[in-house]
């Protein structure tokens, strides 16, 4: 019996000094989760002054060069082809002839035709004097001179019919699409090939209407592409519709003189520079705690960290237009606003 209540105790003992450990370990661990007092922590950051400022904008849209002129090289005659005066990459000129479509026999039936012509002049010339001398009727005559003027017309159909054998380029530029060789036949309205004319090229963008309205045909803009880093490529406004989209979106047209072989499909940004000349208060895009749909700044009055609410407008390069919440003079935050709050303590760095 004494052995047995020996035994409890010392379990019972056990138990306790067990306890009495876990106690003092729970201590010594919320004692480590404690956050330290921040109050006297200053946390640094960088800042600058708001000023006022031009708010000229720098509105950028990107496109894709398009070739200033495209067409295609049609048939204006039907026949068998006797001679092809390009290939591909070959510069043609506009109105040169670069592709010749048989017409032997249209100039024999022009012959036949003018033959016929002489005749019928001396016919026509006959009856009018035998009119005059009442030996040849007033129907005659009319039938005679109908038949003299349809053989002039027809003389002229033939003409044009041999003319239009002799395929012209429609527009000057390269040669980048070849569909017809030398013996083939072709019909009227046959495609025989593409001309594109890149010495000048073009890039359409869309622009709000907020924007358009600032801009003027003729004015010029300054054109870019990775292709050629660093390098800004004059171009010229030369179209903005009158009409925009049901987003109220207008299509903008710019025009590039093409003196850096640049090639039809790259991809280009083009920078409108707005100019403006009322003073607006601005302040670096970094200060934007949030977006500018929800805009707030951090303030710093005194080595203390306010948030502000503010009201943003445009942005200019990599800044961004107050329009309302902040005063010039007045020091934000730029960077490390992720470790403020309000009333934080901080040490402007910069």
């Amino acid at each position: 019996m004494k052995r047995k209540l020996i035994i409890i105790g010392s379990i019972v003992l056990i138990g306790v000094l067990i306890g009495v450990r876990l106690v003092a370990n729970k201590a010594k661990i919320d004692e480590k989760k404690k956050m330290p007092d921040n109050k006297n922590v200053t946390i640094p950051v960088t800042a600058m002054a708001v000023k006022e400022g031009s708010a000229d904008q720098q509105l950028i849209r990107t496109g894709s060069l398009i070739p200033y002129k495209e067409a295609e090289i049609m048939a204006t005659a039907a026949g068998k082809v006797l001679s092809v005066k390009y290939e591909l990459g070959s510069h043609v000129q506009q109105g040169a002839t670069i592709v010749k479509v048989d017409s032997k026999l249209k100039e024999l039936s022009l012959e036949a035709t003018e033959l016929n012509i002489n005749k019928l002049k001396k016919d026509t010339d006959r009856y009018n004097k035998l009119l005059a001398g009442n030996a040849a009727t007033e129907v005659q005559v009319n039938d005679t001179k109908y038949n003299y003027d349809n053989a002039l017309n027809q003389a002229e159909q033939i003409k044009q019919q041999i003319s239009d054998a002799s395929i012209q380029a429609p527009i000057s530029g390269r040669i980048v699409k070849k569909n017809i060789e030398p013996g083939e036949f072709v019909n009227v309205g046959t495609s025989l090939g593409t001309i594109l004319d890149v010495s000048r090229l073009k890039v359409q963008v869309m622009i709000n209407e907020n924007d358009v309205y600032k801009l003027k045909e003729g004015q010029h803009v300054a054109v870019s592409t990775s292709i050629f880093p660093g390098k800004k490529i004059d171009g010229v406004i030369s179209y903005i519709a009158p009409q925009g989209d049901e987003s109220h979106n207008y299509p903008v047209e710019i025009t590039v003189k093409n003196s850096t072989e640049l090639k039809a499909g790259t991809f280009v940004s083009v920078e409108f520079q707005q100019k403006s000349s009322a003073q607006s208060l601005l302040i670096p895009r970094s200060a934007l705690v949030e977006s500018v749909r929800n805009p707030y700044v951090y303030v710093v009055e005194g080595n203390v960290a306010k948030q502000r609410k503010i009201e943003v407008g445009r942005e200019v390069g990599d800044n961004v237009e107050v329009l309302g919440g902040l005063k010039a003079g007045e020091t934000v935050v730029t960077t490390g606003q992720i470790n403020l709050s309000e009333g934080a303590a901080v040490t402007v760095t910069k």
